[in-house]
């Protein structure tokens, strides 16, 4: 599955540096969407059955020239991406997965490529229960892709 090929939804950072060096996710967390699934949402404002989403991790690029983990570029001050660290993946899935809202967790490793070929699906206390709890609209966190889920004005 080459999920680079898919489309780009969005990017969060958590940096340690802005949650007293304890962030739960410090990466940037680069979210793309399958096609279909991407083209339907915008449709219907629904993820379909069988849409997939896959969150890769990217570390922080350093070296830190600031207490807060920040650096400078010749954009300016900011926080850069450096290598990858780790590939997540969720599926919607009514039939698999009812007992977490319809959505299944699996982690591909938290650590450098090559990621793991197959996986496990993840405890609800390590993935689901934070989506039931915090997301926006069925298991997403929408509110931090609205510009690239919502259509433009034609």
């Amino acid at each position: 599955m080459d999920f680079r090929q898919w489309v780009f939804i969005g990017a969060p950072l958590t940096p340690h540096g802005l949650n007293n060096g304890k962030a739960n996710f410090p990466e940037f967390h680069n979210v793309y969407v399958q096609p279909s699934a991407f083209k339907a949402y915008r449709a219907t404002g629904k993820w379909p059955e069988g849409t997939m989403m896959v969150k890769e991790l990217q570390l922080v690029d350093g070296p830190a020239e600031f207490p807060d983990g920040s650096r400078f570029e010749p954009s300016g001050r900011g926080y850069f991406p450096g290598p990858v660290n780790g590939l997540d993946v969720s599926v919607k899935d009514s039939k698999r997965f009812a007992e977490t809202k319809n959505w299944g967790y699996f982690n591909f490793n938290h650590s450098a490529p090559p990621y793991l070929k197959a996986a496990s699906l993840r405890p609800v206390g390590e993935c689901a229960g934070c989506h039931m709890a915090n997301a926006d609209e069925d298991m997403v966190y929408v509110k931090l892709y609205k510009p690239i889920l919502n259509p433009l004005p034609r």
